[in-house]
């Protein structure tokens, strides 16, 4: 990837930005274009940028990268020097620190030339920017998207692997969209890439807060923990602070965090006084679509939206009011909002059923509960769930979320989700355990059971579910495979409802 045409920094220039000493100094300038967290994926005289792994130092597969320098710490220069490495080497004491600053310096800081809309929160972060994607574009501006779906610039695909890309992939992907001659950049920023210093040497213009409830407590010691990490994307001392703050207090984490900001743009839906934008249902769609009324200043908006559920108003009403602040026409850009649909996130698969069927990539607590009440607002019949967690994540979440499930379903099925490396029957057993102790203490009406294979699980939910019911399939949403061990099998939710639906006569054939 090419720098921009007017500069490109030479190693000495990046070791005086990361304050590094140099190894095997070169007796002339060094230019750097590119770098790259990846041995193999280091372009020739690109910089690789080597960090500890969990297993393995990055230093170790230096010797078979094109890479013109290395950027690493004392431990990696250590590996570097036993293998008799000749190339020169900036060392610093912790990569992550400085590697989003040094990759912005190298592509030119591309952010610059953007306006970049940041979205965090634990719910609703995929929705939110998919909303503000569809209305900037109707608004007729170039966009380019990043976040757990993949990327996407002006609508093409641009494959990525994590939520919020690594800071050298990041700063790639912003340079090409400058290069395409995109304006507006939407993109998650989970916690995870707050703290690994993902973003760092990304200006955002707008950064949006949707709420937080328990997720990721396998990586953040404590929910305070968890949520000082996000409330950083906020914080004005902090190096990617963005220019305006807009954050949803519905819930208390939200409230505690815009009385931190000074003159934060808020978002309520439950008649909260004194806020920005005020967001409330006018009308509901028997199919869960609804016309919604914003009321932003001394102006009220409508716009018709096709996905269901409160948190659904909360995640418009965020994406409108931080495309207000950005200074978008709001009329013109809730035009694209009611075009918008999300993939896997209460998508409805209708085959001609006489019954509700939706997936939905729900997989902690909260988002199982409100997903559930969703439907169970949307239809006089009985209300069924597939549920499970993935495994190498946060355990203490499981019975939580089969609990979540027994009190607003009459029937949960524990099935499994991600096991990855642990046992898939020890995850079930966890999350039947918080189902069956819900059922006991509040005597509730409701069928547990527990179904190992996924396909199996979702065969059964379909044959139970009756005219007038709805039956949701959470967990993977979006996702097209299913981890066991180290191997990804193929498996997408929607694709099986559907055959359960054909194969059982539910459908219109």
């Amino acid at each position: 990837m090419a720098n921009t045409p007017n500069y490109t920094p030479s190693l000495q220039d990046l070791a005086k930005l990361a304050e590094a000493r140099t190894e095997n100094a070169p007796d002339n300038p060094l230019l750097i274009e590119s770098v790259s967290l990846n041995g193999a994926e280091v372009e020739p005289g690109g910089l690789f940028a080597a960090l500890p792994g969990t297993r393995v130092h990055g230093a170790s597969y230096a010797a078979t990268s094109a890479a013109g320098a290395i950027l690493t710490d004392d431990a990696g220069l250590t590996i570097l020097q036993e293998a008799g490495e000749e190339r020169p080497v900036l060392v610093v004491d912790n990569v992550r620190e400085i590697l989003g600053a040094v990759s912005a310096e190298i592509y030119g800081h591309p952010s610059q030339d953007l306006t970049i809309l940041g979205v965090t929160g634990t719910s609703g972060k995929t929705t939110t920017t998919y909303l503000l994607e569809a209305g900037l574009l109707a608004a007729g501006y170039k966009v380019g998207i990043i976040g757990t779906t993949g990327t996407r610039i002006d609508g093409r695909l641009v494959p990525t692997k994590l939520t919020t890309p690594e800071a050298p992939m990041l700063q790639t992907l912003f340079r090409m969209m400058v290069d395409e001659g995109v304006t507006h950049v939407v993109m998650e920023v989970s916690s995870h890439a707050i703290s690994l210093g993902r973003v760092d040497g990304t200006r955002f213009a707008v950064a949006g807060f949707t709420n937080l409830s328990q997720d990721h407590l396998d990586f953040h010691p404590t929910m305070e923990e968890y949520f000082e990490t996000k409330a950083k994307l906020f914080d004005p001392a902090a190096p990617w602070s963005a220019e305006r703050s807009v954050i949803c207090i519905d819930d208390d984490w939200g409230e505690t965090l815009a009385k931190r900001i000074d003159q934060p743009a808020t978002v309520g839906t439950k008649g909260q006084r004194a806020v920005t934008c005020s967001a409330r249902r006018i009308k509901l769609d028997p199919t869960g679509a609804q016309d919604i009324e914003f009321t932003i200043g001394n102006w009220a908006h409508k716009a018709h939206l096709s996905l269901p559920g409160d948190f659904n108003i909360a995640n418009a009403a965020l994406a409108t009011t931080m495309a207000y602040v950005a200074d978008i026409d709001v009329d013109s850009f809730l035009r694209g909002v009611e075009k918008a649909g999300v993939p896997g996130r209460m998508e409805r698969i209708d085959e001609g059923q006489d019954f509700v069927a939706v997936v939905d990539y729900a997989h902690k607590p909260a988002a199982v509960a409100a997903v559930l009440d969703t439907l169970r607002f949307q239809v006089d019949g009985r209300v069924g769930v597939v549920v499970g967690a993935g495994g190498d994540r946060d355990a203490t979440k499981r019975p939580i979320m089969g609990a979540e499930a027994a009190r607003r379903a009459d029937l949960v099925i524990i099935t499994d989700d991600n096991p990855r490396s642990e046992n898939p029957a020890l995850i079930r057993e966890a999350v039947v355990a918080g189902a069956r102790q819900a059922k006991a203490e509040e005597n509730l009406d409701v069928v547990i059971r527990e179904i190992p294979s996924r396909a199996s699980a979702i065969d059964h939910l379909i044959q139970w579910a009756q005219a007038g019911d709805a039956v949701i399939v959470t967990g993977k949403g979006h996702e097209v495979g299913q981890i066991v061990g180290d191997t990804t099998h193929h498996f997408d939710d929607r694709e099986e409802v559907r055959r359960a639906l054909g194969h059982y006569g539910r459908g219109k054939n």
